[in-house]
């Protein structure tokens, strides 16, 4: 006997789903406007939208009125967290498109560098700080104390891929060599960063086991070897067939198929699907005729995705739990311990790379912003149990300003930095990509960024 097929969504949830997504997506364009007029990316007002209309604000002060305009049930939850989550993917998998592979080799050395630096001096002030914190913070979490300071310390060392790769854009900075060196040091930075949450998840559930971590390296390893030799040459083989065709359809479909494929490849495996995502758009950025055909998908994605997942990744922020004085101290502890520690690790991993303290300084503003990456780590920290919802609502609170922070600073560091050569004709190539009319290279020699 054949099953029957699943009902489709009733009217009503659909109705409701319509309306969340008007609204979030109405609410973040003009909020994002706003920050623009004030000198800020529009990104600030985009991750504010989901805090204006969650339980932080609108769900404290008008409950009724809130779960009316976003029902709180978990199939509307779902349907959100979806169009999210195909977001994220296409944001990180289009910024993976603009990455300058042939810079990131000549200057492989100080990405490694900074990365390593920006790593491991927050992940260890994060550990020493997760055993000085009050036990109070920890009530209610079903790990040890030790579990407890490793989870922090690796919320701490992890970068926001998505928020800095909008960040970047909204500030017309991908094309710069400190955005490229930014993006390469981030992603490094979470590639560990995941895999340091893998085995916390694990040691605060099941335990961690040789094999398991032996084989989590294996798979990544794995994955990076793959992508360095079979599928360069399959996406190169595919994106230049595609390139010639007349119209830009087939090549936004065959980007589209490529980083979706990536995240399908790397979430299979334990890994998260952002990075197969980022990976699957470098490897497109080997193909530069394919190009100026991805533009209406940039435009898509920068215009109406990328707004609804940062409007959606606010929902689930409660900020009115640090009313409690301790849990705001802690918050103070936390943030100040998460924005020195990332900094001074990038600073110095810039300057012993040989970059100006300028570059410094802005490498550590991009890779401080934490963003919807650090409230993914909070959530799977709640869901095992290694937090508690008090530790969980500290860490929001550095993802949230950790993200603000990061366009003044880099707006300031990035007004001393003089164009090189390669930018200048990058940011012919990046502005030929989006439709807008190149700048003449001769009017930004010398002179610092936009």
């Amino acid at each position: 006997m054949l099953a029957s097929p699943v009902a489709p969504l009733a009217p009503h949830p659909l109705l409701v789903f319509l309306v969340a997504i008007t609204l979030l997506l109405l609410l973040a364009r003009v909020l994002g406007r706003i920050a623009e007029r004030f000198g800020m990316p529009a990104i600030v007002g985009e991750l504010i939208t989901g805090m204006l209309l969650g339980p932080s604000l609108l769900g404290h002060l008008a409950p009724r009125l809130s779960n009316w305009l976003l029902p709180h049930q978990a199939e509307q939850i779902h349907l959100l967290d979806a169009v999210g989550q195909l977001g994220v993917l296409l944001l990180v998998g289009i910024t993976g498109t603009h990455l300058d592979l042939g810079m990131l080799r000549r200057r492989g050395r100080a990405a490694a560098a900074v990365s390593l630096s920006g790593l491991m001096i927050p992940l260890g002030l994060g550990i020493g700080l997760g055993w000085l914190l009050p036990h109070s913070v920890m009530d209610g979490g079903k790990a040890g104390r030790g579990v407890f300071a490793l989870f922090l310390g690796v919320a701490m060392c992890v970068s926001a891929i998505p928020v800095i790769a909008k960040t970047l854009s909204d500030m017309r900075l991908l094309h710069r060599n400190i955005g490229q060196l930014t993006l390469a040091a981030g992603t490094i930075d979470d590639v560990v960063g995941w895999l340091l949450l893998s085995i916390v998840s694990a040691a605060a559930t099941t335990g961690v086991s040789t094999g398991k971590l032996t084989l989590s390296v294996v798979y990544l390893v794995a994955v990076l070897l793959f992508a360095a030799t079979i599928g360069r040459v399959l996406v190169g083989r595919i994106m230049t067939r595609i390139a010639q065709a007349p119209t830009s359809e087939p090549a936004v479909a065959a980007a589209v198929l490529i980083i979706l494929s990536g995240a399908v490849i790397t979430h299979s495996l334990g890994m998260e699907p952002v990075f197969g995502a980022f990976i699957a758009g470098a490897l497109i950025a080997t193909v530069p005729s394919v190009q100026p055909k991805l533009a209406p998908l940039r435009s898509v994605v920068m215009a109406v995705l990328a707004p609804l997942f940062l409007a959606t990744a606010g929902l689930r922020m409660d900020l009115t739990a640090l009313n409690d004085r301790t849990i705001a101290l802690t918050a103070v502890a936390v943030l100040s311990a998460a924005i020195i520690g990332k900094f001074v690790g990038a600073y110095l991993g810039a300057r012993l790379s040989r970059l100006s303290r300028w570059e410094g300084l802005a490498l550590g503003a991009g890779m401080n912003a934490r963003g919807v990456i650090e409230v993914v780590v909070a959530t799977t920290g709640l869901r095992v149990g290694a937090i508690n919802t008090a530790t969980y609502t500290v860490i929001i609170l550095v993802a949230i300003v950790t993200s603000l922070m990061a366009p003044p600073l880099l707006r300031l560091a990035m007004a001393r930095v003089v164009y090189s050569d390669d930018e200048r004709l990058r940011k012919i190539d990046h502005d030929t990509w989006h439709g807008r009319t190149p700048d003449d290279p001769a009017r930004l020699e010398g002179k610092p960024a936009l």
